[in-house]
């Protein structure tokens, strides 16, 4: 089992716009087109953000038209927010708050031997990273640039540096980089 961050970004590092639009990220191809498929496929939980889960509640017809359903993990979600938000009807969600640590032991236990995916954003990404959590990074560099927006991975990460294990071209506007988290001393 593997805690992974995989998430698409701009080639100057951000997921999304200032205001969250990810506008610029649709016409660069369908998602069925990249690794995301094979990857959802090993995926046991998941955790958000709360500025994901409402980009999802706010998105949720495109979402259904992408994908054939307003929530399209079947697997248990673990939404991180420190403010009440709505639920989705039949979602295995879990709404939590304060520190990963404890929070990836759940999510562990309902992963059991499949992979655990930090979806968004790139600060809780950061938490588990700063927790000693975070196993691998995969980015798919999108062929844009957005000035501003919001960060990929706020986070100073240089010594020890990640360690490229792969890279992959998908279609003319994305190329998909892989990345190994060095274990630092806790």
């Amino acid at each position: 089992m593997t805690t992974q961050y995989y998430a698409a970004a701009s080639l100057d590092g951000f997921i999304a716009t200032e205001d969250d639009s990810l506008d610029w990220l649709f016409q660069l191809g369908s998602v069925d087109d990249t690794s995301y498929p094979a990857f959802i496929a090993e995926v046991g939980a998941l955790a958000m953000g709360s500025t994901t889960y409402e980009w999802m509640l706010r998105h949720a017809d495109e979402v259904a038209l992408e994908t054939g359903t307003a929530w399209p993990y079947t697997q248990p979600v673990w939404i991180f927010s420190s403010r009440e938000l709505p639920t989705i009807d039949g979602a295995n969600i879990h709404f939590v708050r304060g520190d990963v640590r404890s929070v990836h032991a759940e999510m562990m236990k309902a992963a059991g031997s499949r992979n655990i995916w930090i979806v968004g954003g790139g600060d809780l990404a950061g938490q588990f990273y700063d927790a000693g959590l975070l196993d691998e990074i995969i980015v798919q560099v999108g062929s844009v640039t957005l000035g501003k927006g919001k960060p990929f991975f706020p986070r100073r990460l240089v010594t020890p540096p990640l360690t490229l294990v792969s890279v992959q071209q998908f279609g003319p506007g994305f190329a998909e980089l892989r990345y190994q988290v060095p274990k630092l001393a806790q």
